[in-house]
């Protein structure tokens, strides 16, 4: 029988949603929502890291410290996910 803890984890790509530039590469955990990115999980960044659009300037995330790791907590609707799984 099939384990029910396992987790489910995929390489998602989260890009702009104002210029549809790609902005991180992240592993992303569970079927929930994009809330925030531990930063550890992020395989590629390509912003400058001021969590900021490379291309229009546009802030999509703030950061934060959750349960003694660091976060970014992303705006809703500044970004947008290719990659994962639609309930």
């Amino acid at each position: 029988m099939a384990s029910r803890n396992r987790v489910d984890r995929r390489t998602i790509a989260i890009h702009c949603a104002g210029c549809r530039t790609l902005l991180y590469k992240y592993l992303k955990g569970g079927r929930g929502g994009l809330v925030k990115c531990f930063v550890e999980r992020i395989v590629s960044d390509f912003t400058r890291g001021d969590l900021k659009c490379p291309e229009c300037g546009q802030t999509f995330a703030r950061e934060r410290v959750i349960s003694g790791r660091p976060v970014h907590k992303i705006i809703q609707g500044k970004v947008y996910t290719r990659g994962m799984s639609r309930k």
